[in-house]
């Protein structure tokens, strides 16, 4: 059962809250201290956010499988979940959920009031997508980029570090294009009806479309924001723009994992399993690391 507690937390999506971690990141704070303030304590505070979203996301992944868990037993790869299944009790769910959402709240409020509040109202965004929202096509995906949003504010008021128009944005088009390639991914499975009764609503051709749009949008306004005279100042460099190659190659290579052109044939639940599995993918997300970081704490040469 312990194992299947596990399973129901879902620790392979904890990778979405590294977006709390944005702020601090980009805001030069994860080697040099700009705020006036020790980095390790920067950092740490960032680490305890994440920490925090991850437990909330938890909660909301427990409570999801709860109310979905009659659904669950109608996919193909879903009704293996720990609850849907029957490996886990519903009784000890529920406990899990709410001991999770209590704890995690109460260090939230530890560690920053404003942090706490858009965690508190994360959790209730999220609360409204599980019994409702996610019923009513695209809405569920804006939802679902909403609460990418809510983390990127999170980790700010988490480290007390600005949160720029432009991170706002590529996050916000980013989980839109994400969230389509979720649905794009789910509409390609069987029983499509029985799963998720907002996929009624959608189809491939408009799926692909809005695709394209968030996608390509995603790129356009990462390009700007390397080219903006204000990101060039803030880091001290002309050459942010080495890394819009890997975020292209990323868009696209996702697009060919929800595609189905991947040679895995959509066994994984979600794209970010497919992600996470996929070499390029993961190779890619490392090697833009890398570049930015040399560029952003690494590279000094003056602007002009």
């Amino acid at each position: 059962m312990i194992v299947g507690l596990i399973k129901t937390l879902r620790p392979h999506q904890w990778v979405k809250n590294l977006f709390v971690l944005a702020p601090m990141f980009f805001n030069k704070e994860l080697f040099l201290p700009s705020s006036g303030r020790p980095n390790f304590v920067v950092v740490g505070q960032a680490i305890a956010a994440t920490a925090i979203f991850c437990m909330l996301a938890g909660a909301v992944y427990t409570i999801n499988d709860l109310v979905d868990v009659e659904a669950d037993r109608q996919h193909p790869v879903k009704r293996e979940r720990p609850i849907a299944s029957g490996e886990v009790q519903e009784g000890i769910a529920w406990a899990m959920s709410v001991l999770l959402v209590v704890l995690s709240i109460g260090c939230a409020f530890l560690l920053n009031a404003g942090f706490a509040i858009v965690a508190a109202f994360y959790f209730v965004e999220n609360l409204a997508y599980t019994f409702r929202l996610k019923k009513i096509a695209y809405l569920d995906v804006v939802m679902i980029a909403f609460g990418f949003t809510l983390r990127v504010v999170a980790g700010g008021f988490a480290t007390g570090t600005h949160v720029s128009f432009y991170m706002l944005a590529c996050t916000a088009l980013l989980a839109l294009f994400l969230g389509f390639g979720k649905r794009r991914h789910e509409l390609a499975g069987d029983n499509v009806e029985k799963q998720r009764s907002a996929l009624r609503a959608y189809n491939p051709q408009a799926l692909n479309v809005a695709l394209a749009l968030t996608g390509g949008a995603t790129v356009v306004t990462y390009v700007a924001y390397t080219l903006d005279p204000s990101t060039r100042s803030f880091f001290n460099s002309n050459y942010l723009w080495l890394t819009v190659p890997f975020t292209l190659f990323g868009i696209v290579r996702f697009l060919f994992l929800v595609s189905g052109r991947a040679g895995r044939g959509r066994k994984s639940e979600s794209p970010t399993q497919e992600m996470l599995r996929d070499v390029p993918f993961v190779l890619n997300i490392v090697l833009w690391l890398v570049v930015l970081v040399a560029i952003v704490y690494r590279l000094r040469p003056s602007v002009g």
